[in-house]
């Protein structure tokens, strides 16, 4: 069927269904008539503006006949308000099978129901452009299997991939995301990685580049009149002479344009800013492949560009930081090992970056973990990236737990665990066991168990408490909750502490109330609670009043009243304005801090404060921590910037040693065997140190916000063997390793519902449960 014979059907079906052609109709068959002569070849492009709900009906009937004309191709165009339901450009779209080339729904505002049904039914185009649109949740499940180009940028409503929001889209080649709010390292690439034709990415874009590309520009006519636009000095970039070829190309970014006049110049991590005629690289032909193989292998020691956030006006401080010439090499990645000689510096600007572009090591971790990727950001894939790439990941980050490098399914790790336990019916099984090491160590098993869950999901399944928002108090006001802990033994209990002074024990399993103690106009906020721990049923708690009780929760009623229970109550002398409680591993003495420079002694069976110890700091005091294993040795931590070890045996006159923090500390608390002291400082300064003398054993450079008032907490899981972070001004609680200081994991927080971001005041991680967080003020339980 030729186009002319198109034309007619149109005609026809539009006075089957009584309405007047559309003139612009007419006119595209026109030109793809005239297109079709002269080229031997045609094209139709309908815009979508163009149109009123009385001519889809008779498009339709064209559309399903395209695919079986002389028409090569299909593009859906908009550019500008439509005329028509929106509810008509599904059915339209999806009618056209293997003709659809371009989809353009660019500044687009659907309801957000035609985004989802376009998700998750899929197209059958190749190239599909939603830049701008207001998608609220990206989950591309749909079919998508001749897509290769898609556009998301400035959907800055997308916050986040799911891990099968590309799943059915084995053709895509190109994906650019520039200026959403994507942020989070390790989830994003688990989704990438499902993609295995993807070569390039762009998180953030050149200025003078319009596709995915490696930008063409060099120092010539093309750069100057770009800088000229800008007003700026140019950023001279190190690009490799060496560009990855694409072989399909047989559409471009059409209407992918960048916005105009949009903020302030973004450089791109991961490479080199150097002044124009510097001439730091003149003498650099002499260096050998040996000496950049020695770099790389001492690039632990060297900062490379992407720590620094990009700045234009840090070009000069930058520069200093660069001392040397294997130091220039590491942090360019401009040396050709192939050839021997440096590759050829052109102008690079990268602009409407998403937040992921700003975390540390960006560019190193995405080309890392995407190995098929030739081209990020405009900015070509070298070998010596990837090589950078694994040498910094391997530096920085973790792949799986306890440095497991390949992972495994949890069946397989239980098989192998029954095959080393009846090694009798294993051929072999000596040999078996010796490669697999179990049985080496206690916990072995449960370390490579612990590995093969995190390795199966860079998602962790999020548990909302439903304890915590269905208990209703009279006036069906909902509880509040402040502090929490675990219980020491029962790993199905909970506590929590209410901004209203209640005092609530729940079964955070089944959900279930346990206890629940009213307020009674006597306490405020609870913001101390502590187990005994050879007494399971007793616990202590504080509230920022100076109000102190000991509760037996086996004298509690298991519903919500406001009758006091005063059986098994005991009541201690007030301490004003506490902030933190702790009980001794002896149980029979705790420690009482507050918003002064003081600290109280109480002896538990009496009831009696036996001291109050004055002075300890110059600031007030945040918390105190007793020793796990020591009833005398605690640690205290104070806004003066000073975190000091103090024995009562001693009388705390003058602490055992005092370490000091760059701002404010916040938090600190013992590891679990006491080895080590883990100290939070204001702004994500998280270090631990070495409890005997208090040197510094690791420092985990999580990167600051810069705000004073973003403060951090961090807790020890899985025993000592990491740390979990995080801080009330970020939705994000990361997990480092504690002997390496590696990153394992990032976790970004958001309400299922409204999309809002949540931020962490209180978290701890389950005793009993590996990599098992929790976090009740956001009222969401984290398990891997």
């Amino acid at each position: 069927m030729d186009v002319s014979s198109l034309q007619s059907r149109y005609l026809d079906s539009c006075k089957k269904h009584e309405v007047l052609p559309n003139s612009a109709v007419l006119s595209w068959f026109y030109k793809a008539e005239i297109q079709k002569s002269e080229l031997g070849k045609c094209s139709i492009k309908f815009f979508l503006n163009q149109l009123c709900n009385a001519d889809i009906y008779p498009l339709i009937d064209v559309f399903l006949a395209i695919d079986s004309s002389d028409v090569d191709a299909v593009d859906i165009l908009h550019e500008s308000p439509c005329n028509f339901n929106e509810e008509y450009v599904m059915p339209l779209l999806q009618t056209i099978n293997l003709k659809l080339r371009v989809v353009d729904l660019h500044d687009m505002s659907p309801e957000e129901n035609f985004l989802q049904n376009l998700c998750h039914h899929g197209l059958a185009c190749h190239i599909l452009n939603m830049r701008s649109t207001h998608i609220q949740k990206l989950n591309m499940a749909g079919t998508f299997m001749q897509l290769h180009t898609l556009n998301l940028d400035f959907c800055t409503s997308i916050g986040s991939l799911d891990k099968d929001c590309f799943s059915c889209m084995p053709s895509l080649m190109r994906l650019s995301m520039c200026e959403t709010r994507v942020a989070n390292l390790w989830t994003t690439t688990a989704a990438l990685s499902k993609l295995p034709s993807l070569v390039e990415l762009r998180f953030q874009n050149c200025l003078c580049c319009k596709d995915t590309g490696p930008c063409p520009a060099s120092f010539g006519d093309k750069a100057r009149i770009a800088f000229e636009k800008l007003g700026s000095a140019p950023l001279n970039m190190c690009l490799s002479s060496e560009t990855s070829s694409i072989s399909i190309r047989d559409a471009t970014f059409q209407g992918f344009h960048a916005k105009e006049n949009c903020g302030d110049l973004l450089s791109l991590t991961g490479s080199a800013l150097i002044k124009e005629g510097s001439g730091k690289f003149d003498n650099l032909s002499h260096i050998s492949k040996v000496e950049i193989s020695s770099c790389l292998q001492r690039v632990g020691s060297i900062e490379i560009s992407s720590d620094f956030p990009p700045n234009l006006n840090g070009l000069s401080n930058l520069e200093n930081k660069i001392t040397d010439k294997e130091e220039i090499l590491a942090r360019a990645h401009m040396w050709d090992l192939k050839n021997g000689r440096p590759t050829s510096l052109k102008n690079y600007i990268s602009h409407h970056p998403s937040p992921i572009c700003f975390e540390k090591h960006y560019r190193e971790y995405m080309v890392a973990l995407l190995p098929r990727l030739e081209v990020l950001d405009n900015f070509s894939i070298t070998k010596m990236d990837r090589e950078m790439g694994r040498t910094i990941f391997s530096k920085y980050y973790e792949y799986l737990p306890y440095k497991r490098q390949n992972k495994q399914s949890v069946v397989t790790v239980l098989q192998k665990r029954e095959m080393g336990t009846t090694g009798a019916s294993c051929p072999n099984f000596s040999k078996f066991k010796q490669s697999c090491h179990y049985g080496k160590s206690p916990c072995h098993f449960s370390r490579s168990l612990t590995a093969a869950k995190l390795g199966s999901a860079a998602w962790p399944l999020l548990h909302p408490l439903h304890t915590f928002s269905h208990i209703y108090k009279e006036g069906s006001k909902r509880l509040r909750a402040r502090q929490f802990e675990y219980h020491p033994s029962d790993s199905r209990l909970m506590v929590y502490g209410t901004l209203d002074g209640e005092v609530v024990v729940i079964n955070h399993e089944s959900g279930k109330l346990v206890g629940y103690v009213p307020s009674a106009n006597n306490m405020n906020s609870v913001l101390g609670l502590c187990w005994l721990k050879k007494y399971p049923s007793k616990l202590l708690a504080g509230s920022d009043n100076g109000c102190l009780k000991l509760f037996d929760i086996s004298h509690i009623p298991p519903i919500v009243s406001d009758v006091n229970c005063s059986a098994g109550v005991v009541t201690f002398d007030d301490f004003d304005q506490l902030t933190s409680v702790h009980v001794n591993s002896g149980d029979d003495q705790f420690l009482a801090s507050g918003y002064s420079k003081d600290v109280a002694l109480y002896d538990i069976f009496s009831g009696k404060r036996l001291h109050l110890f004055t002075n300890m700091h110059r600031e007030p005091i945040n918390v105190v921590k007793f020793a796990h294993h020591s009833p005398f040795l605690f640690a205290t931590s104070s806004f003066d910037h000073d975190v000091k070890l103090w024995d009562l045996r001693q009388k705390p006159q003058w602490p055992c040693y005092t370490a000091s923090s760059s701002s404010g500390n916040v938090m600190v608390c013992f590891s679990p065997d006491d080895r080590y002291l883990l100290v939070s400082a204001v702004d994500n300064e998280v270090k631990q140190l070495l409890a005997v003398d208090g040197r510094l054993h690791m420092d985990f450079k999580i990167a600051s916000t810069g705000s004073a008032h973003n403060y951090t907490r961090s807790y020890y899981i899985n025993g000592s063997d990491y740390i979990i972070s995080g801080s009330c001004d970020e939705n994000v609680v990361r997990i480092c390793c504690t002997q390496t200081g590696r990153r394992l994991r990032d976790f970004y927080l958001e309400d299922v519902e409204s999309g809002n971001s949540l931020f962490v005041q209180s978290l701890r991680g389950d005793p009993f449960r590996d990599l098992g967080i929790i976090f009740v003020l956001c009222g969401i339980k984290i398990s891997l």
